[in-house]
């Protein structure tokens, strides 16, 4: 069993060393790091609780560095990537995934993007039924040249209801993803009919702030459409669907208190729900849990630059805010996390200030707070805030407002540093603008 969270202390052990190794320069007023160790044992425990020929589409938006993607991939060998976007796809290709590995999800793929993945060999999951027509097209184009290794699936919606976030939540009645499965229930039975090689499906119901049951009522309400459909495939001589992707979604825990499912339990829930998905004669599972994979292994450190005194409240003046948290920051009712703080060695400091602490970020504009009122010690200029959680849609969603460079990101296992991503020069910086 894989601790929810890294600890505060084991953190602490960590900046202490690299500070005092120099892995965290004058320069890195910010930083990024991720226990590589803990990762494996991640993503050991999620394949060890699906079967064998389960692929893990680890979802790439969610930690796209390469040095990240090159770690994973050498974890176990039904290890994937999930691809929202073509730039997705060639990183994945690139750093080393094969196209049987890569489940290509984006809900605006153009005419060439489809015919580049068709080729390629990709797993597509189609959005909508235009876009099933486009693939039909192409497959029906004797000039398209298609190979046969690739599959297809199609997204559908299995209208379940919103969780508690609702920017995060796509199985309502109404959802920009996928087709409506109550009503487009006649159009999605006649395509699967009409398409042989339309053979799989996928879903996802959403994540953080969706509860683990809405995700197995999800699962369980595709499941049954997918085996009345296969009943009428069968009937039709024509092969039965035999990918189901379930998304990805289960939530994780941005603190020590919440009390969250395991990856046993819900598993064990699918199963009970729908047994026959894990009989590995029948179906092909895929998953896409790029959230649960990496943010817990994951923080964020930011040197404190300036400290504000107000009348009842105080300010600790950071080098990241809504640069790198941008829901927290836009979004704080719903996206939040704990926050350690230590000195400028590295020693965590104890006590409650009188006055809670507003975190506020570098940006020029009055929203990028990471947080308001947090109970900390005395907070004084030099000490080092740590975030922790962060790990995942975190620098994926970098912005450049502002103009500022990307911190150094480093990987670690025990007190062994290694830099996965390099801080941004000024010249690199001005670059991008170019």
């Amino acid at each position: 069993m894989v601790e929810n969270n890294l600890s505060a202390a084991s953190i602490g052990n960590t900046l202490r060393s690299a500070l005092l190794s120099g892995m965290i320069r004058e320069e890195d007023t910010s930083a990024i790091l991720y226990d590589l160790s803990y990762l494996e044992s991640r993503i050991k425990h999620l394949t060890s609780c699906f079967p064998e020929n389960t692929l893990h589409g680890i979802a790439i938006k969610a930690n796209p560095l390469v040095r990240i993607l090159e770690f994973m991939k050498g974890i176990a060998p039904n290890i994937g990537a999930e691809a929202a976007s073509i730039g997705e796809v060639t990183m994945a290709l690139k750093t080393g995934y094969r196209p049987d590995q890569i489940v290509y999800d984006s809900p605006v793929k153009t005419m060439q993007e489809l015919e580049f993945a068709l080729k390629t060999g990709l797993h597509i999951n189609v959005d909508n039924l235009s876009e099933l027509n486009r693939v039909a097209m192409i497959y029906q184009s004797r000039s398209a040249n298609v190979t046969s290794t690739g599959s297809v699936g199609l997204r559908i919606n299995p209208q379940i209801g919103l969780g508690t976030i609702l920017e995060s939540s796509v199985a309502g009645e109404y959802s920009k993803f996928g087709v409506p499965l109550r009503h487009q229930r006649a159009q999605l039975e006649q395509a699967f009919l009409t398409h042989a090689w339309l053979t799989g499906v996928h879903l996802h119901v959403g994540s953080q702030g969706c509860p683990m049951e809405m995700l197995v009522d999800g699962i369980g309400a595709l499941y049954d459409f997918t085996m009345v459909v296969n009943a009428k495939r069968r009937n039709a001589n024509l092969h039965a669907i035999d990918v189901f992707d379930i998304g990805g979604g289960l939530p994780v825990a941005y603190n020590t208190i919440s009390a969250i499912p395991s990856m046993e339990e819900y598993v064990g829930k699918i199963r009970r729900r729908a047994p026959q998905l894990f009989n590995t004669t029948v179906f092909k599972l895929i998953t896409e849990f790029g959230r649960w994979t990496c943010t817990n292994a994951g923080w964020t450190v930011s040197r404190v630059e300036y400290v504000k005194h107000d009348q009842s409240i105080n300010t600790a003046m950071l080098h990241v805010g809504a640069d790198l948290f941008l829901r927290e920051c836009l979004n704080p009712k719903d996206w939040h996390h704990q926050y350690t703080l230590f000195d400028r060695e590295g020693r965590i400091k104890e006590g409650k200030d009188v006055n809670l602490w507003n975190l506020a970020g570098p940006l020029c504009f009055s929203g990028d707070m990471l947080a308001k009122e947090v109970c900390l010690p005395p907070v004084e200029e030099g000490d080092y805030l740590v975030i922790h959680d962060s790990g995942g849609y975190t620098f994926s969603m970098w912005s450049r407002y502002n103009s500022r460079q990307t911190p150094r990101i480093i990987g670690y296992r025990e007190d062994r540093f290694e830099i996965l991503k390099e801080r941004e020069t000024l010249e690199e910086l001005l670059g991008f603008w170019e």
